[in-house]
């Protein structure tokens, strides 16, 4: 008698996409904020599939593959928002005023779109048959299986919600405190040595705790190392070897690290980004080699079918959706160059980017999707890739408009530099996204052909959320660098990433790199990989030191690195002391979704203000006038960010035994 085939669970529901994309607008939002304020952002996976879970248990027919296709959906904002680490820089530069629709989503779409294709066919070396841990990935099956497996999981669903929205509105008015002008929105001391100077700041922002938490303690030990060096090392020695007495303290140091440590930490990431990719070389080509010979086999076993957990998109799709994908990225980048000075280098440059786009895209989304197994999506060297890549943009368009070059040329190669390196960036990020929630979806028995379909739909979705929200910030805030006309506010959003970026690629056009500044700084990391290898090898790799983690604490301002410290700190302690209770597990769980609220609250109120800022035509349209001077705004800031943190931690342990009770 034959067995019966086992029912096929719903998975792609109408309500399932409406949900997703839903939140994949929320977390983009979010995401634009963050990555412009302090240049980094955080996976969205788990704080989406906890809000999916909340909200679809008033369904009794909801499957724990539905809240997967959710997840997925939603992941793509925390991915597809790092193209904001490149475009900025088109503003900074002066080739952009404002920010473009179209040419903004064409770029964010194309890339995205290419970024699931080009990873598909990895999927079964890189994830079904692979040992890679998958954190992120296994960590969101891990929600969704408990969320769905009993009462006392759906408890936790609800309990998780309720995370999430209390740890968005504690960050929200946190914020809203700052801009009313009663906390400060930095607590810093800059004073002398002698004749340099130094000195620390850290931002008042809830948001920036809440990412050292999500990161962890091996990353916030990195950073903390990376502070030392800059400001303990670097910013004191610099400033000594160029005394400027009529400077304070302040100006003295913010200057130095500026314009020269902040350049070493670009060359420490670029070091420790190069060689950690040199050591994936042997394991990307063979999980390639593998996912071939897994193709050959089913294109010769044909007539037998496969599981439904091992159907992808058919490689003929995949291949053909590339290469049609190739039609509107030439067309965006021909459309780029209309009408400039670049005009009539169109075609050799429109075929270099495209061979550019195909070439490096192919490369960064099978090293980003190897990363993000090996250590997970949040710390995956897209920084290193995104230098990388427009070191290797701006060679290549450099080398095509190096005979007609002069300063508007140079200024178009820098912009079509930038352009195509976004490109490439989002094939990457969405390259690294698809492998983690593949995982997820393996572990779930998800279907992985409607996983890559609802991706896209992700990306699509996030692709029209980021150029109006990212226009609405440059409008209300700008960014520090570029001319900023027609701004209305007079605190304009640092864009690290960008900045560098944008550095990088006037650098190589144009010749005048500070090469060995850069080269100090890849010194640098070339010993803070030797250190990493030889903490790993005699702890058994029980510590290490991750040199892309203290490159970017040297690269970044202490502002946005001394809270992710504390953040990665605070949360290792919770941890700790959570491990030893029996409810530990839930209450661990609970943390990362009040910190995810951390980032979501905050983020979402300062994009709010900025349309307030745009409507009102005030640049502090909160601001009420007070007495309080700047250090005892300081303190109130640091009294109530304390208290909320505890209090919440709090919360957490307790509705952790609630809900195990």
């Amino acid at each position: 008698m034959r067995q019966a085939a086992a029912p096929t669970p719903k998975e792609i529901t109408v309500r399932g996409i409406i949900l997703g994309v839903l939140i994949t607008l929320v977390f983009t939002a979010a995401q634009v904020y963050l990555g412009l304020k302090v240049g980094l952002t955080f996976a969205t996976s788990i704080p989406a599939a906890v809000i999916s879970m909340a909200l679809l248990s008033a369904f009794k027919d909801a499957t724990i593959q539905e809240n997967n296709i959710v997840q997925t959906i939603a992941s793509a904002a925390g991915t597809l928002a790092s193209v904001i680490f490149v475009l900025p820089g088109l503003i900074m530069i002066g080739w952009w005023a404002k920010v473009p629709f179209w040419p903004t989503f064409g770029c964010c779409a194309i890339g995205g779109v290419l970024g699931v294709m080009y990873t598909m066919p990895l999927r079964r070396a890189l994830v079904s048959q692979s040992d890679l841990p998958y954190p992120e990935g296994v960590a969101a099956a891990e929600v969704l299986k408990v969320g769905m497996a009993s009462r006392n999981g759906a408890a936790e669903g609800k309990a998780g919600l309720l995370a999430l929205v209390w740890g968005s509105l504690a960050s929200a008015l946190f914020a809203a405190g700052s801009a009313v002008k009663v906390m400060a929105g930095e607590v810093a001391i800059y004073f002398k040595t002698g004749a340099g100077a130094t000195g620390i700041g850290a931002s008042s922002s809830l948001a920036l705790l809440g990412a050292g938490h999500l990161m962890g303690i091996t990353v916030g030990i990195a950073m903390l190392a990376g502070l030392l060096i800059a400001w303990g090392v670097l910013v004191p020695l610099m400033t000594a070897l160029h005394p400027a007495p009529l400077l304070s303290a302040a100006e003295q140091a913010l200057s130095v690290w500026k314009t020269d440590v902040r350049m070493m930490g670009a060359g420490t990431i670029g070091a420790a980004a190069l060689v950690t990719l040199a050591g994936l070389a042997k394991p990307v080509i063979g999980g390639l080699k593998s996912a071939l010979e897994t193709a050959r086999l089913a294109k010769a076993n044909k007539g037998v079918a496969l599981p439904r957990t091992e159907q992808d998109l058919p490689l003929f799709i995949v291949g053909l959706v590339t290469m049609i994908s190739m039609v509107p990225a030439g067309w965006l980048l021909a459309t780029f160059l209309q009408g400039t000075v670049l005009a009539e280098l169109a075609w050799p440059l429109v075929a270099v980017g495209i061979g550019y786009i195909i070439i490096a895209g192919m490369f960064a989304a099978a090293v980003c999707g190897y990363m993000a197994g090996l250590i997970g999506s949040s710390n995956s060297p897209v920084s290193g890739i995104a230098i990388l890549t427009i070191l290797g943009a701006a060679l290549s368009v450099g080398m095509v408009g190096r005979h007609v070059m002069g300063p508007e040329v140079a200024q178009a190669l820098v912009a079509f530099a930038l352009f195509v390196t976004t490109v490439v960036l989002a094939v990457a990020v969405i390259g690294n996204d698809n492998l983690q929630d593949l995982k997820t979806g393996q572990l779930v028995d998800a279907t992985p052909w409607k996983q890559q379909v609802a991706l896209l739909v992700g990306v699509f979705a996030g692709s029209a959320v980021v150029p109006p929200v990212l226009d609405l910030l440059n409008h209300a805030n700008g960014f520090a660098g570029a001319a900023n006309v027609g701004v209305i506010s007079s605190t304009p959003l640092a864009a690290p990433q960008a900045a560098l970026i944008s550095t990088l690629a006037k650098g190589v056009i144009g010749g005048n790199l500070p090469w060995h500044l850069l080269g100090y700084g890849a010194a640098l990391g070339l010993g803070l990989v030797l250190l990493n290898y030889l903490l790993k090898r005699f702890s058994d790799n029980k510590y290490s030191l991750p040199p892309l983690g203290v490159g970017l604490a040297i690269y970044l301002p202490s502002a946005v690195t001394a809270p992710v410290v504390v953040g990665a700190v605070a949360g290792y302690l919770f941890e700790r002391a959570m491990a030893r209770r029996a409810s530990g597990e839930t209450a661990k769980r609970l943390g990362v979704l009040i910190m995810s609220g951390f980032i979501v609250g905050e983020s979402l109120f300062n994009v709010a203000l900025a349309g307030l800022i745009v409507m009102s035509g005030d640049g502090e349209p909160l601001a009420i006038a007070n007495s309080m001077s700047e250090a005892q705004t300081m303190i109130v800031a640091l009294i109530v960010g304390i208290v909320v943190v505890a209090g919440l931690y709090s919360w957490s342990a307790k509705s952790a035994r609630s809900c195990a009770a």
